[in-house]
Formats: C-alpha cells, sequence, structure tokens
C-alpha cells in the first residue's frame, strides 16, 4: 500500500465532482455513459468512492443521491478487479463494497459486503475474508473472527484466502493482547485540535522550531482549471499551542502552477533548507521523488529534485532531517531494499545536498513497506510505521533503538498508540521523552482523512530494592531500619526482612541525590547515596531499581542501648551543662554502680534538629560526656563508662506538626540516653 497522503473521501455540497488527488489531468468521462460505466471507469482511474456511489446509483435507480454526495479526495489501493460490461447485480453490489473498501469507508463497506454475503453468491470467500477485515477496522473482532473461521472451512488448502484468513485471525490475537496490557492505562491519547481536519485531513505534523510547526493538509487551489482536479495536498505553518493547531498559513514557493501533492516536509537544523514529498498519479499509478528549496530572504527557492535520494522509475517520500543536522531519513522502493518500501538514510551535506544512500538493513526493514521515519536524538530511537510486522492492522509504529546502520530489533509502540487501522507520521520534541506530547496521524476517527493525534505516556512507578549485609561476614542483616530521605527532607522507613531485604515504593525519575541510612541494635548507624546497579522492566507498570548492596558493622565491645533499662537526661538549647534532674538521675546511677560492681554503662548523645549536621555531632558528643565525666568524678572507674554522640540522629518526638515547629518535641529531643548492663 503506497501511502503518501492518505485520505478517505470528502463530503462536499454540491452536484456530482469528481475530487481525486492525482495527476495534473485526470480523466474527463464523457457524461452520456449510463452510472454502471461511468462507475467501472471511475474505479478503474482508482477514484473508488466515486465508483461506489455510481454503482450504488445503478442499484437503487430510485433512489436519487443527495445533493451532498461524497467523493473522495484520495484512497489507498489494495487489491482491486476491473470492470465487465456483462455482471449481474450481485456482481455490481460486490463491485461496490470493494469501491467501498478501497475508498476506506469501512463501515459502508461492511454493510454492502454483507448483502452481498446474504444473497450467497459465487465470491463469498472472498466477500466473507473483506468483510472481516472491515469489521476488523470498525473494532468489531468476534465478527470478524467468526467470518474469519468461515473463510478457512470454505477456502480450499492453496487458496490465498485461506492463508490471509489465518495471518488475520493472529491479528485478532494480537489486538485482544494488545487491549489487555495493563500499562495502557498510563497513556493519554487525544486529537489535536485542528479547525476543517475532520472534512480534509490534516497529516504529517513536525516541527520547525518553539511551537511552530508544519502540517500537511488539503485545500482547493486558488486558481482552477477545467478538467483539472482543483484539490490537492498543500503544506502549511501552524502553531501548536494548548492542544490546538490553529493560524494554518500556505508556505509559498515561487513555482504556483505546480499542481502535484506536497506534504511531509522536514526542515533542516540550520533553517536553511526545506525538504518535502511531492507526488501525483501517472497512468493510474503514484509516483513521488522528494524536492527541496532553498531559505531566502522571503520565502523559499523555487523546489528542484533532491540528488541522489531520487531515482527515475522509482519513489522517494517522506523525508525527515535529524536534529543534530546529520542526516536525512526516507522511504523509498528504490532498488537494493528488502521488499516495498524501505527506510533509507543519506548524510546531508552543506549545500543540501546528501551523500549516496544507506538502506537500514532488514532488522528494521521488512518484506512489506516501511515508512514515515522519524528519528529521536535524545533517545537514540527510531520511530517508523510498517505494514510488514506483526501489529493491530493496517500500519503500525514501531521504535528502534540505534544509530546509522545498527538497530535493535524494533517494538511495536501498542495500544493505543496503535490503532486496527493506519497510523503513521510520528513526531516528539527532543527536549521530553519518546512518548511524552508525542504526536502522530491516524485514520482511526470517523473524519474523512489522516488526523493528528498527541499522546503522552506517563511514566512507569519505579521500587527501589536493595539489601543489607554485615560487613564482616556479608550475612545479610534483619530488622534493620532502612531510612530514605530526599532532598527536601522528606523521610521515608522500611525493615528489612529475614533476608535483608528493603523496599520503596513510589521513588521519583530523579532519584540519584537519595540517601539511605541504615540503623539496628547492636550496629553502627550507616550513610549511603543510592547507587543503583541494575533495573529490571519486564514488569509493564513497575521499574524495579536495584541498588548496591549496603553493610553495617557491628558496634564491637561497647553496649546496646535498651528500652528497658534506659535512662534518659534532658538539656536546655544549645548547652550542655547537667541541669538538677540530670544530677539526681546520674548520682541514682552512681549508686546502682556502687552497688553492682561488675555493672557497666553506656551514653549516648543527641541533639535536636537545629543546626548543622557537625555542629550537633559535636554538641551531642559534650552532653555525652558531661555524663561520663560526672560519674568519673564520683569515683567510677573510667574503664566501665563508654559513650558515643549521635547528633541529630533518630528524635523520638516529632519537631514539626503540620508544618509548625513543635517546641515540646524538640525539647524531649536534647538528651542523654543512659543504658546500665549489670552483666559482662
Amino acid at each position: 500500500m503506497n501511502i503518501l497522503l492518505y485520505l478517505k473521501g470528502k463530503r462536499m455540497t454540491g452536484v456530482l465532482t469528481v475530487l481525486f488527488v492525482c495527476a495534473c489531468t485526470i480523466p474527463v468521462f464523457s457524461q452520456k455513459n449510463g452510472p454502471l460505466q461511468l462507475a467501472d471507469q471511475y474505479f478503474a482511474a482508482g477514484d473508488y468512492y466515486t465508483a461506489a456511489n455510481l454503482y450504488k446509483q445503478y442499484l437503487n435507480p430510485s433512489k436519487k443521491l443527495t445533493s451532498g454526495t461524497d467523493f473522495p479526495l484520495n484512497v489507498k489501493r489494495r487489491r482491486a478487479g476491473g470492470g465487465n460490461k456483462n455482471i449481474s447485480r450481485n456482481d455490481i453490489l460486490f463491485k461496490q463494497a470493494e469501491s467501498y473498501r478501497l475508498a476506506n469507508y469501512w463501515v459502508e463497506a461492511a454493510a454492502t459486503y454483507k448483502e452481498y454475503i446474504n444473497k450467497n453468491d459465487t465470491r463469498l470467500t472472498e466477500a466473507l475474508y473483506w468483510y472481516a477485515v472491515c469489521q476488523r477496522s470498525i473494532g468489531n473482532y468476534a465478527a470478524a473472527e467468526e467470518s474469519l473461521n468461515k473463510v478457512i472451512v470454505s477456502a480450499g488448502a492453496n487458496s490465498s484466502y485461506r492463508t490471509d484468513a489465518q495471518t488475520e485471525l493472529q491479528t485478532l490475537k494480537y489486538i485482544r493482547k494488545e487491549i489487555a496490557r495493563p500499562d495502557s492505562i498510563l497513556v493519554t491519547l487525544r486529537k489535536l485540535n485542528i479547525p476543517g481536519s475532520n472534512d480534509k485531513g490534516a497529516f504529517a505534523v513536525t516541527q520547525v522550531n518553539g511551537n511552530q510547526f508544519l502540517v500537511s493538509s488539503t485545500e482547493p487551489d486558488s486558481t482552477q482549471t477545467k478538467g483539472i482536479n482543483p484539490y490537492h495536498s498543500h503544506l502549511f505553518y501552524a502553531t501548536l499551542n494548548n492542544g490546538s493547531l490553529t493560524n494554518m498559513n500556505p508556505v509559498d514557493f515561487p513555482d504556483q502552477s505546480i499542481k502535484d501533492n506536497q506534504g511531509a516536509a522536514s526542515i533542516s537544523k540550520d533553517g536553511k533548507y526545506i525538504y518535502f514529498s511531492q507526488w501525483k498519479r501517472i497512468n493510474g499509478k503514484t509516483v513521488s521523488a522528494i524536492y527541496y528549496s532553498v531559505k531566502q530572504s522571503k520565502g523559499w527557492s523555487e523546489p528542484v529534485l533532491l540528488p541522489l535520494v531520487n531515482v527515475n522509475g522509482y519513489s522517494s517520500k517522506q523525508p525527515f532531517c535529524s536534529t543534530d543536522g546529520k542526516y536525512i531519513f526516507f522511504a523509498s522502493d528504490r532498488p537494493g531494499g528488502s521488499g516495498k518500501f524501505d527506510i533509507w538514510y543519506a548524510e546531508l551535506k552543506a549545500d543540501g545536498t546528501t551523500g549516496k544512500p544507506v538502506n537500514l538493513g532488514t532488522e528494521v526493514n521488512t518484506g512489506g513497506d516501511e515508512q514515515s521515519p522519524f528519528y529521536h536524538n535524545s533517545s537514540s530511537t527510531l520511530v517508523f510505521s510498517s505494514n510488514g510486522r506483526q501489529g493491530l492492522g493496517g500500519y503500525d509504529l514501531f521504535s528502534a533503538k540505534g544509530s546509522e546502520a545498527t538497530w535493535a530489533a524494533p517494538q511495536n509502540l501498542g495500544y493505543p498508540v496503535n490503532s486496527s487501522r493506519d497510523d503513521l507520521y510520528f513526531f516528539s520534541d527532543e527536549k521530553n521523552g519518546l512518548l511524552t506530547d508525542a504526536i502522530f496521524s491516524s485514520d482511526r476517527g470517523t473524519g474523512c482523512c489522516l488526523e493528528t493525534y498527541t499522546i503522552s505516556k506517563r511514566a512507569k512507578m519505579k521500587l527501589l530494592r536493595g539489601t543489607v549485609r554485615d560487613c564482616k561476614d556479608n550475612n545479610p542483616v534483619a530488622n534493620a531500619i532502612v531510612s530514605l530521605k530526599d532532598a527536601t527532607g522528606n523521610i521515608k522507613e522500611d525493615t528489612t526482612d529475614a533476608d535483608g531485604r528493603y523496599d520503596f515504593e513510589g521513588i521519583k525519575d530523579s532519584y540519584h541525590d537519595l540517601a539511605l541510612m541504615i540503623t539496628k541494635n547492636d550496629y553502627k548507624d550507616a550513610i549511603s547515596m543510592l547507587k543503583i546497579k541494575d533495573t529490571d522492566e519486564s514488569d509493564l507498570l513497575i521499574d524495579k531499581l536495584i541498588n548496591t548492596d549496603l553493610c553495617i558493622d557491628k558496634i564491637e565491645k561497647k553496649l546496646v542501648i535498651k528500652a528497658e533499662n534506659v535512662v534518659s537526661v534532658y538539656f536546655d538549647f544549645d548547652k550542655s551543662i547537667l541541669k538538677p534532674a540530670a544530677i539526681s538521675k546520674l548520682d541514682s546511677i552512681y549508686n546502682v554502680l556502687t552497688e553492682f560492681t561488675a555493672a557497666t554503662i553506656q551514653i549516648s548523645g543527641y541533639t535536636d534538629g537545629l543546626g548543622s549536621e557537625a555542629y550537633n555531632k559535636k554538641l551531642s558528643d559534650r552532653r555525652a560526656r558531661a555524663c561520663a565525666d560526672y560519674l568519673v568524678k564520683k569515683g567510677i572507674d573510667s574503664s566501665r563508662v563508654s559513650f558515643e554522640s549521635f547528633g541529630a540522629c533518630c528524635p523520638v518526638e516529632m519537631e514539626k506538626i503540620n508544618g509548625r515547629d513543635n517546641p515540646d518535641g524538640r525539647s524531649l529531643n536534647r538528651r542523654a540516653l543512659i543504658n546500665i548492663k549489670k552483666d559482662e
């Protein structure tokens, strides 16, 4: 299928009018011919929607067509048969169904195929197959599957329709799988608001700079000539703002007499050159080429063919200039490819021309069609459309990591980026992630033509996972408290399980500044910045960040504070002087040490959260020393007394409640804890 411009039809008010986007001149068939003869002529010329209406007029002569008869601006070729003067009404009905399908009027085509099938005529298998394709295209998957199974039963073993039906069943299976993907909830899809796009299409949107874009759409020529189709695809500048593409102004080239279609454009990094597709129909076949034009003080120079990229007798189209200014990507059916249309690239030169084109190879290209290439430099990702790979139907968008001639296996962008119809012309700003406010074209809507959609995919939730180990024996440490602190001071806590593992959910993308603090009885506190050693992205909704193992050291020959035998003494703000209440408690501890001569004590000093970390460390040390010095001066041997300073670590009370300071909480954190151990 050769898509340069893809428009399904045009609704107009007026008399019978042919709107066939093709060559400069279209056949002007004699109005003396009857509807059937005219229908066959337009069918043969590829003007399928006009043919469909003429077949309808012939089959229903008493039902006059309305003055608002619909006719196509352009269509896609699929399988098509020729006309025959001696055909039955059922044959005409079949050709009407074919015409609707080839004009991409899926609902009308499905209804007409069904009417034909109900008559149980000779081309039943073929009609059933295309009826199934139509049902798939409009989302009636169960009806499509039922018809495909009938095709497999009725078709001969060597029938192409049997093979095609089996392939189409795989497509239905893939569609159901994609629709059921849990990560589809992360995607927000909406149609871009472009005035008139429902009637005349708007596609191949690509950035010029800032919020200025190029877009392809169909408009009547400013000057019209009898016998020449006045409707062509043109290039427009437009402004993208708040989900709307407005202020559409034509891109003017000097030669206004050109009646070919222009679209799918790209501007070089330096803004000096514009590259675009130009196409027409010759002898019923669409022929395309890539032109380029030079920026001048007033507009653009006269477009000329781009050397090397174009090959006589073959088509090239849909150019895209990489934002680093190095390459131009394009689609072509030139010799040396893998099948039909392939993706190629060529080095861009300073004068706007290119080096010799290079095929991207079989990792990207298939025996089918690959089209509308886009390269996202910031993520090193190529996005393109293909009908040669497993997809949801028609053209699907695929992405492949890599550069130049080295590419990873392409991945289908999945539902709802892709639909059961055609999805092409992807664009994403280099400043964003690939699927953040991305733009693409699709015919999934109810409009006549390809329209433009925006899509954003939220990042998957991130789960941080790690293990705490003993620094000496490397065994996992259970029941350690792991605190995760971000740059704003927010803290989350988790306790390690029997395997020493901790988990934190809701990790943000900017996780590199996170710090972990580990505390456990009998171990020294430890602090470490996050150091991700691996990322598990296999889950569709959660990325698992695996942190480097953390280790903590056991406290050697020191007592561990335990709640059941801890004495607390408190200090005034920024002081280490013992208060009377503290001295009373220390005297009681002295009596216990005197009675139990084997008993020892450990003193831990703390501060509130005010002050710097270094200052609080020193202040907590002075508070612990004040308690120890008092007991030693009273006669307790210094070997029986040990102390540690912890600064603002481990507050026992909240120092802020609902964002307001809590003085009472701070006073309880300015403390020394004295642990008495009566047995060695």
